[in-house]
């Protein structure tokens, strides 16, 4: 496969995409326990601000499994392999309310962007790979917004 891009630098980069899989993987299954559990006075609310949440991390897990694939690496698809890769943590409890989601939902929206800006660069300078250092600052904008949307909530 022959792209402008060393095989060694494209597999340096999917296997920092593949961490980041599994982290929106994560990320996308709390946001959709966060949308079927929420309880409280703000549940329809909320149940509905989470589908919308969950919807756009839907379209970013797609976008980078088929980042992989352009560059020639597979995608891992399974449980097993997102813990293993993630870097995000369940603070499962018995609370069901609204601040309770939204707290540790920002919380990893802010884990997964600082994950993104840190290989901003790496992906660019290093590795000489300016189409997922592009793509991968696309994807810090659009957690930024919905921590921001999260962040918000809790004012």
């Amino acid at each position: 496969m022959e792209i402008g891009i060393t095989a060694a630098n494209r597999s340096a980069v999917a296997s920092e995409l593949a961490k980041l899989l599994a982290d929106e993987t994560i990320l996308y299954l709390k946001t959709k326990n966060a949308h079927w559990n929420i309880e409280g006075a703000d549940f329809y609310e909320k149940h509905k601000f989470f589908e919308w949440q969950f919807a756009q991390l839907d379209e970013i897990i797609d976008s980078v499994a088929e980042r992989m694939r352009a560059i020639g690496h597979y995608a891992p698809s399974n449980l097993k392999q997102y813990l293993s890769l993630t870097n995000l943590m369940d603070k499962s409890d018995d609370l069901n309310d609204s601040e309770k989601y939204i707290g540790e939902l920002l919380s990893d929206h802010e884990k997964v962007f600082l994950f993104l800006r840190e290989r901003i660069k790496l992906f660019a300078d290093e590795l000489h790979d300016i189409g997922s250092s592009d793509f991968i600052t696309g994807l810090m904008k659009k957690h930024e917004k919905m921590a921001w949307f999260l962040r918000s909530h809790l004012k």
